[in-house]
Order: C-alpha cells, then structure tokens, then sequence
C-alpha cells in the first residue's frame, strides 16, 4: 500500500463513512450530505442570539389634487351690439318699403281737413321732402321709386344720423321775438329742445378705466384679481370640508370681493376646469397628505348691482379688473387662457 492509499483511508475513517455512501471515482473518499453537516455544526457550536431592530416604515405620505372653486363673474350687456353694414342697409330698405305701402292711404283718415293737424303735417312734409326723416329724401311715387336701396357708406344708413333726423323732426317750433341782429319787425323761429338718448361710448371707455362697469355696455365683462404671487385669475379658493361648489362660489365673492356687490351663482354645476401641476410637492399637513398639484372647477355667477372691494379680502388680492373675453387673453397667462376661453361669452 503506497502513501497515497493510506492518506485516502485515514481521512475515509475520519469522516464516518459508510459502505453505501457514494464514494468519488478519483479519490474514494465520501461526500457528506449538506444536511448531516448543517446538523453535526449545529451540535458542535450553537450559534449566538441575534436582535433584530425593529422596522421603520419608508413609506412616503400619498399623494394629491387640491381642490378649489373658481368663480366667473359676469357682468352682461347692457345695450344692443353695433350694426353691421349689411344690417343698416338692410333696416333702411325695411323702413323705405314701409313708406311706399303706407302714403297710398290718404292722411285725411288721420287728420281731418284744415285742421292745426292737417297744417302740421303740410308744413313737415314740405320741410322733409319725404313722408319720413330719418329714411333720407326718398320719393316712393316719383321717377326714382323704385330706387329705394341705399348705397354702400350712405350716411341714411347711419343710426347716429337716423336718430339726429328723429330728434328735429320732434323738436317745435315757436314763434319768437326777433333777435337784436334781425331786421325790425323780422320773426325768427325758436326750436325747443330735445333731450337727447345717452351715447353709447361712456366716459369710462374714454378714460380707459378698466375697474368700472359702466365701460364696454355691448359687451360681457368679467372679474379678474391679482393675487399675492403676482398671476391675474378668477377669484378661487380651496373647498373646506363638506362644501359643495355652489356654497363655495357664494363664500368666494363674499371674501374676494367684498359684501357690496349683488350676485348670483348660476347653477350647481361647474362650467369649466382647469389642473396644474407644482414643481415641487407640497406637504398638508391637516390631511396628511403631498398635494402634486391643484384642480379648479369653476361656477358661473352674474353681478347685478355694487362694484367688488378688495379691502378686506382674506385671499391677500392686490387687484382687480373688469375685462371682456379679448383682453383676458392678453393679461392671464397662456396655459390659464386655454383653460377658459371656452367658457367666456363672445359678446
């Protein structure tokens, strides 16, 4: 038996084989199973008690929308919109077909002969020229009768002149002492007076004071305020608790605006929406929750009375401006014009 031959049978006897454990084809010598040596290790060496911390949770807080309600205030027309060019002809040409269905009916149904009436009306229509001023000198039974469509740019087609022509057809004439430059003994015409309508172009459109309601008449304005962070929006604010979108939008004006305007919140439902996202996440704490970013949906509401104070608001509003559609898209920024411009009036 060489050297090699008994090496292999001292460590054989020393690891406990057994005749039926398999043996290595190079070398004979027996593999030891994993679980008798797990347990022989056991034995030999019990392994030391080991604490284990207890575990901390790395969860971050969830995440979410602030919700607020915004409020579009309107403030609507108060008078009709210009006339387009079409329309004026269009009206006149109505009112000149009038004339020519109307004359052949004989006055005399209205006036009886002879009468101051009948007098009145002889001594206008031979000032006029024409049965009525403000359609301009038209004949509807002379050569020209059938002329009776006005021209492009015609000034009969103008409503400021149609209505100059409709106050001195009221004014009345009387007869008056003669002036110190007449000839003696000359009479010389006196004209009463008219009051005249309102013009349409107010002294707030000339001024350019975009904080009063008396500009823009033919069109819809809407409340618009600055707020601490320098950005034009309609008054908002997050809801509080079980609030609803109408009673918010009712606490909103009150709180922005101030108690002297008289409003009304149209509906229940919210007429547009608009979400953005923050930079950064904002921790709340009194929900415990990482607000990503912010959801508005806003109310429509009408002013019917009062004018807004930003005095006392408790939003911390700089500002405020009375806009119509066109001049929100140059004071609100791009991503806040998309948002709304659908639900703004064109008028």
């Amino acid at each position: 038996m060489n050297a090699g031959q008994k090496s292999a049978r001292q460590l054989a006897s020393r690891s406990s084989w057994r005749p039926q454990d398999p043996i290595c084809l190079s070398c004979r010598i027996s593999r030891r199973r994993h679980a008798s040596s797990a347990a022989a290790a056991a034995v030999e060496q019990p392994a030391p008690l080991q604490t284990i911390p207890p575990a901390t949770s790395t969860s971050s807080p969830p995440q979410a929308y602030a919700l607020k309600a915004g409020v579009v205030l309107c403030r609507p027309p108060q008078i009709t919109r210009d006339l387009q060019p079409f329309e004026k002809a269009f009206f006149l040409y109505q009112r000149r077909l009038n004339e020519r269905l109307a004359l052949p009916f004989t006055r005399y149904f209205y006036f009886k002969k002879d009468t101051p009436a009948d007098i009145e009306w002889k001594r206008k229509a031979k000032t006029r020229l024409t049965a009525a001023r403000d359609i301009g000198v038209y004949h509807a039974y002379g050569k020209e009768g059938w002329n009776d469509e006005v021209l492009v740019g015609a000034k009969e087609s103008e409503p400021e002149w149609q209505v100059e022509a409709l106050l001195k057809d009221m004014e009345v004439p009387a007869a008056g002492e003669a002036s110190a430059g007449a000839q003696a003994g000359a009479m010389v015409e006196k004209r009463e007076e008219v009051e005249r309508p309102m013009s349409r172009v107010t002294e707030a459109d000339r001024r350019g004071d975009v904080k009063s309601l008396d500009r823009l008449l033919q069109r819809s304005l809407y409340l618009v305020v600055k707020n601490g962070e320098g950005r034009w929006t309609f008054p908002c604010d997050r809801l509080i608790g079980r609030e609803g979108l109408h009673l918010a939008a009712e606490r909103i004006l009150v709180q922005a605006g101030g108690v002297n305007m008289n409003t009304w919140v149209v509906g229940n439902a919210p007429i547009g929406y608009f979400h953005a996202d923050f930079p950064k996440g904002i921790m709340n704490e009194e929900k415990n929750v990482e607000e990503v970013g912010e959801k508005v949906f806003f109310m429509k509401a009408r002013i019917m009375a009062g004018q807004a104070n930003l005095e006392q608001n408790k939003f911390g509003l700089q500002d405020f401006k009375w806009l119509a559609k066109e001049e929100l898209e140059k004071t609100v920024t791009a991503r806040y014009w998309s948002a709304i411009r659908n639900m703004l009036a064109d008028r």
